[in-house]
């Protein structure tokens, strides 16, 4: 054997790559175990470096560029030789199409069944139901369209590669084709919108049952904080004024209003089951959004606007740990606006409780007028007899705002 044909052979050359790679990781293993003789190195400061890991993007994409380049000599070595090309990319390419498409399907039922197990519980709200089951609706529609089409997609990638044993039939257009991948998601998702759009009216425009009017409290957002404030006994949240926001008024309650007399502070929220709750929304500073994950809420507080949101709870806290078999869960309130660095902090409890209960809770409220609020207002310091809280009184004022805001 010739020394040239010697060098080409392609079982020499793959001993010869072989051997090398074998020498090198045998040295640097050696190097490696020594010097952990001496003194054992700590990693862990390394791999939670990001210079780690795109250093070893970088050796990755190296390592793949070598490959490629290797591969290419390869090739040509054969076309200079005048022997037929020794790979078939086709059905390489092919086979990669149909590996991936399995992978692919995996990938989906993994996330079903894996972290499909993470999202929320059952909701805990009236309304919540009607949008668990749009977006059920809409999950089960777009995953039958999104592995139907890509199985055909890589399906024909495999199944019609080049081979050299057919020819390619030109199709440029197919009226038949047209209508029926325009006409069907047209409908499809015409009907996807009219049903969000009579859930989003079913939930918004609610028609107020004389019999069980809903509880109102007021969520004041502020970097980064909540305030929260119930009625009192007259059922009736009183009006605000931002002028009157000093040291003192945090809100800017103003007393002119004397349905503000009676007004409750809290440090959380507390709401009876079964019971309807009006929200009443507002902001002191930025746009912050109000959510509540487990009951399907969430509506932006914008300064300078009063935003409104009704629910019913339907599932108690304790109701609530033993469906989900958590001890310790608790409902939450929280910012689901990035407005500024204190953001993670705001968030409260929201406990949701028996009607007895929450009459119990409420009563222990302290009033949001406080003597140092009954000074600078020149108010009576003595506190005035009010009759038992009717806490299902209408807020008739914010009512007839709420109403004005739908109809412009």
């Amino acid at each position: 054997m010739s020394l040239r044909k010697f060098i080409s052979n392609k079982t020499i050359a793959a001993l010869a790559v072989i051997m090398t790679a074998f020498a090198n990781t045998s040295a640097f293993a050696q190097a490696a175990a020594a010097e952990t003789a001496k003194k054992p190195v700590d990693m862990g400061p390394v791999y939670k470096s990001a210079i780690f890991y795109a250093m070893a993007f970088l050796l990755l994409c190296l390592f793949i560029a070598i490959i490629g380049k290797a591969l290419k000599v390869y090739e040509l070595t054969r076309a200079a030789q005048d022997k037929p090309k020794g790979i078939n990319w086709n059905a390489v390419n092919g086979v990669l199409f149909a590996l991936f498409l399995i992978v692919g399907l995996y990938g989906v039922y993994w996330e079903y069944t894996v972290h499909g197990n993470m999202i929320l519980p059952d909701a805990a709200s009236e309304h919540g139901e009607k949008i668990d089951q749009m977006f059920n609706i809409t999950l089960i529609l777009t995953t039958i369209v999104f592995i139907a089409t890509h199985i055909l997609l890589f399906g024909f990638a495999y199944i019609y590669k080049h081979s050299g044993k057919r020819k390619a039939y030109y199709y440029p257009h197919n009226n038949t084709l047209e209508r029926v991948w325009t006409i069907i998601p047209a409908l499809v998702l015409t009907v996807l919108v009219l049903m969000g759009f009579l859930t989003w009216r079913s939930i918004f425009y609610k028609i107020e049952d004389p019999n069980n009017k809903p509880i109102s409290i007021e969520i004041t957002s502020s970097q980064f904080a909540w305030a929260i404030r119930y009625p009192g006994a007259d059922g009736i949240v009183g009006l605000k004024n931002y002028k009157l926001i000093n040291s003192i008024n945090a809100l800017g309650i103003d007393f002119k209003d004397k349905n503000n007399l009676d007004d409750q502070s809290a440090d959380e929220m507390v709401i009876p089951v079964n019971k309807p709750v009006r929200l009443i929304l507002t902001s002191k500073d930025v746009i912050h959004s109000f959510y509540m994950p487990h009951f399907r809420v969430q509506l932006n507080t914008v300064p300078g606007m009063t935003s409104y949101f009704e629910f019913t709870p339907t599932i108690t806290t304790e109701e609530m740990k033993a469906k989900t078999n958590d001890p310790t869960f608790k409902y939450l309130f929280l910012c689901n606006k990035i407005c500024g660095d204190g953001h993670y902090k705001m968030q409260k409890e929201v406990k949701v409780v028996s009607m007895a209960e929450y009459e119990a809770w409420v009563k222990k409220q302290p009033a949001y007028l406080t003597d140092d609020l009954r000074k600078e207002f020149n108010l009576p310091v003595a506190v005035p007899v009010t009759a038992p809280a009717d806490t299902a009184a209408k807020d008739t004022s914010a009512v007839k705002t709420n109403q004005l805001a739908l109809k412009n």
